[in-house]
């Protein structure tokens, strides 16, 4: 059976399962109950015994967590706006070390990956799809490079000799990718695709599975939920006229059609909303009013409220006072926004790039002794401060000075200190002065000589100055 059969009879058996779609919410519930983690649903991680199914949880954080909550939209922007400044490159290796970058024009389908697009365009698509989905999925095609939707690719494993093993076995991996248009249950037929054609970016494994990725939100579910419910909460209270909520209590006696025409006659003409703040309230005999419930202070809201924030932005790999959170803003000041930089820079960034970098290589096949890399030269939000470059310049320069000196050659103690790569200097075979050999016994030094020629030179001219 070749390989294309095997994806599409991986797809008849995976037709035979129907699973439900979920919304945020259902899936927590569903992900725990009473402490006990049950695998079913959006936790499952095998559909059939050789596919393993992208979490359908796609469209739901999509609509409950990115366009809805504004602080994991904050989160979210920050990692796409630095994430797609990066540029590609190919680096070449000397002796096992990286070298110089470099770049061919095989490299133009990442520049213009489809009509319109850029290199950022490319980027922003597949960390948005990393942060929400776990995975990134995209196929080339000539020269265009196509984005496969998350939640409508399904990964088939198998074996290339042994077509009965499972999807759990050992000699299991990846066959290839089917892609489903309109989703699994648009009564399409799935696009079968091999391995080779596929690249696959998966920033965050999934422990429960082998070659799935997951996405950062799902184990902060529950902070999402908490801060979208405190967000409501304050609209509601100054919705409800920014007062907490009263109960109005009655004479005991009353009887009930006059306490429910009381009520009616209480809600007509009473405005509600903000139009009833800082009204005047009255009451007849024998009604009193409790004040029930807390207000924003009483809560502490803003500490509530903030702790879910800082959360959320760790799990991120955000630091908060690189998104403006308040709670980052307090602990920390601008005055050591660098320091919080180069936190994400090079622990939340860098190994992205490096990883996507790695991840296209599938359908970017780099020249022999080089790999695809990322080029981050260019970016003002990594440059270092004024005061930092000029000290590594200086130590630079005089590391070039001191191998300068020491006789190798000028171009390459450049190339080697620029690089951090010593192996690429070269000696000129001239060494400084104190390196020379001591003079045999009984010949005076070059520079004795020369002078003693110079003084039988002008001898004449002495003698007869003196005369």
């Amino acid at each position: 059976m070749g390989m294309t059969s095997r994806l599409q009879a991986a797809w008849g058996a995976l037709t035979r399962n129907n699973y439900p779609n979920v919304s945020l919410s259902e899936w927590s519930d569903w992900f725990t109950f009473n402490g006990v983690s049950y695998p079913y649903g959006l936790n499952q991680t095998l559909v059939t015994g050789k596919a393993e199914e992208i979490e359908n949880s796609f469209s739901g954080y999509v609509a409950q967590a990115y366009k809805s909550n504004g602080v994991i939209f904050a989160c979210m922007l920050a990692r796409l706006l630095l994430f797609s400044e990066a540029r590609f490159q190919f680096r070449q290796f000397r002796n096992g070390r990286p070298g110089d970058l470099f770049g061919t024009p095989d490299l133009a389908v990442l520049e213009h990956p489809w009509p319109g697009g850029t290199t950022g365009d490319l980027l922003a698509r597949a960390i948005q799809d990393a942060d929400l989905a776990g995975n990134f999925f995209c196929r080339r095609a000539g020269d265009r490079i196509r984005r496969m939707r998350p939640d409508w690719v399904t990964i088939v494993l198998g074996s290339d000799t042994d077509p009965d093993v499972d999807a759990d076995d050992l000699d299991a991996e990846v066959l290839g990718y089917l892609f489903h248009p309109g989703g699994r249950y648009s009564g399409r037929d799935p696009e079968t695709l091999l391995r080779e054609e596929v690249a696959h970016f998966a920033p965050i494994p999934d422990p429960m599975a082998s070659f799935r990725g997951m996405s950062w939100l799902t184990p902060i579910v529950r902070e999402i939920m908490a801060d979208s419910a405190a967000t409501a909460h304050k609209l509601q209270f100054f919705i409800n006229g920014a007062t907490p909520n009263m109960v109005v209590s009655l004479d005991k006696d009353i009887a009930k059609q006059a306490f429910d025409d009381w009520v009616k006659t209480f809600k007509e003409h009473e405005p509600t909303g903000l139009a009833r703040a800082y009204k005047t309230l009255y009451l007849a005999a024998g009604a009193s009013v409790q004040v029930v419930g807390t207000d924003l202070k009483q809560l502490d809201f803003k500490l509530t409220q903030g702790a879910g924030e800082t959360r959320i932005a760790a799990a991120a790999g955000v630091p908060p006072i690189i998104v403006g959170l308040s709670e980052g803003l307090e602990a920390a000041t601008y005055s050591n926004y660098g320091q919080a930089r180069r936190r994400f820079a090079d622990g939340t960034m860098r190994p992205l790039w490096r990883n996507f970098a790695g991840s296209l290589e599938t359908i970017m096949l780099p020249p022999p002794g080089a790999s695809l890399w990322y080029d981050d030269r260019d970016i003002p939000f990594l440059f270092e401060d004024k005061k930092d470059a000029a000290e590594v310049q200086a130590a630079q320069a005089q590391s070039i000075k001191a191998l300068t000196d020491a006789g190798y050659e000028s171009q390459s103690v450049v190339a080697a200190v620029t690089s951090g790569d010593l192996t690429r200097l070269l000696h000129t075979g001239l060494f400084s002065v104190q390196l020379q050999p001591p003079m045999p016994e009984g010949q005076p030094p070059a520079a004795t000589q020369a002078g003693r020629a110079l003084a039988a030179l002008l001898e004449p001219y002495l003698n007869n100055g003196k005369s």
